[in-house]
């Protein structure tokens, strides 16, 4: 086996780093400078117009939140392995978070946060990483579900038939997938996932879920609170569905991190459009949630990147 000199694998590391972070600034810069659907003219003139301190503080506070519960959710299944602190758990989130803003649907968070434990604890953290992903998808699918039945009993973009065929094809899928739990793909089946699932504490679970809708909550009155800010006079429930069904289909895309604001943007803009939202609010909105929620916090996961040690530098 070829052994690396130290001074070699430290530079090595280090090149790593800084392609992480100036792949994950490039990208930003790409998006925020290159959007053709951005009329920065109409947003200052609004901004000027509706320019709130306390308001600009509220919605700072929605995005502190939105991350903070991620990196509680984190905090409480890595006790899994071992206890760590929210400072810990607030560097290996947002470093995590760093490392996949490139990666088809930010796979490399897996590993960001994997190399912050040791090579015997990575499959637990990966699977550990899973189970606190996977929440969020199921509470973004559940409220998306509820989200679009709503929207389609008051506007009937597809037919009940439609509606009613998807429903007995997603119920079908789920007997399927339970008839055949015992089949194993590559040592893997549905069983054994279930089992692993089940082997962590079920308050460790309960308190995931908690945090999973405290969270989920935040980001979608995060947009709610951007509309009411953009002058979009809606009814409460229609706005909350609406902004339920965008995030559950564009959550259903693959994507990749740095592209998040435009699938959500577009998907976004078929839906606020058929309620008569101007689309270059609907793009402004979008791609200021994405750059609250992902950008801010990636530039701060880029310190933790640049100052990570790897186990045998340290």
């Amino acid at each position: 086996m070829i052994s690396i000199p130290h001074k070699a694998k430290q530079f090595l590391v280090l090149l790593i780093k800084l392609l992480i972070v100036g792949g994950a600034f490039y990208f930003i810069y790409n998006q925020l400078a290159h959007n053709d659907q951005l009329d920065w003219q109409k947003f200052i003139v609004l901004f000027r117009k509706n320019q709130s301190v306390l308001g600009i503080g509220f919605i700072l506070l929605l995005s502190v939140l939105n991350r903070y519960f991620e990196i509680l959710k984190w905090q409480n299944l890595a006790k899994v392995i071992h206890e760590i602190s929210l400072g810990e758990a607030t560097k290996q989130v947002l470093a995590a978070l760093t490392a996949g803003i490139f990666t088809p649907n930010g796979v490399g968070e897996y590993a960001g946060k994997a190399l912050y434990y040791s090579k015997s604890d990575a499959k637990k953290v990966i699977f550990l990483n899973l189970i606190c992903n996977g929440i969020q998808m199921i509470l973004t699918v559940i409220f998306g579900v509820f989200g679009l039945l709503y929207f389609n009993a008051k506007y009937e973009i597809i037919t009940t038939q439609t509606v009613a065929v998807l429903f007995g094809g997603f119920v079908l899928l789920l007997v399927v997938l339970f008839s055949v739990k015992k089949i194993k793909i590559k040592g893997y089946s549905i069983e054994k996932l279930v089992h692993k699932i089940n082997e962590i504490p079920k308050s460790v679970h309960r308190k995931n879920i908690v945090l999973g809708i405290l969270r989920y909550l935040v980001f979608s009155h995060q947009y709610y609170f951007l509309f009411l800010a953009f002058d979009v006079d809606l009814p409460y429930f229609t706005l909350i569905a609406t902004i339920a069904v965008v995030y559950f289909l564009a959550s259903s895309l693959p994507t990749f991190q740095f592209l998040d604001f435009a699938v959500k943007g577009s998907v976004a803009i078929y839906f606020f459009g058929i309620l008569g939202v101007n689309e270059w609010i609907v793009v402004f909105i979008s791609t200021l949630m994405w750059f609250l929620n992902v950008v801010l916090p990636v530039v701060i996961g880029a310190y933790y990147v640049l100052n990570f040690k790897t186990k045998t530098a340290e």
